[in-house]
């Protein structure tokens, strides 16, 4: 069973508020994704600390119904 883009974003949004979400399908099954998240919650972070913050977010569908998900994570542009 696939995870649509729509709910992958609304659990990342729920756990970083701030951010902004662009999710891409990979292989257009649903089940391959690239999301770029960019927040002001990452200033400070180490890339695998910011990649952490955003699977937490995620939570339980991760390893799960959501089994491939690239990471591309960025701090808001000035």
């Amino acid at each position: 069973m696939a995870m649509e883009a729509s709910e992958i974003v609304a659990l990342i949004k729920a756990g970083l508020p701030d951010s902004e979400v662009t999710m891409r399908d990979l292989a257009g099954d649903g089940n391959h994704w690239h999301a770029t998240v960019v927040s002001e919650s990452f200033r400070g972070k180490s890339r695998v600390q910011q990649h952490q913050m955003v699977y937490a977010a995620i939570g339980e569908p991760m390893g799960g119904v959501l089994h491939a998900l690239a990471l591309q994570t960025e701090l808001p542009k000035p």
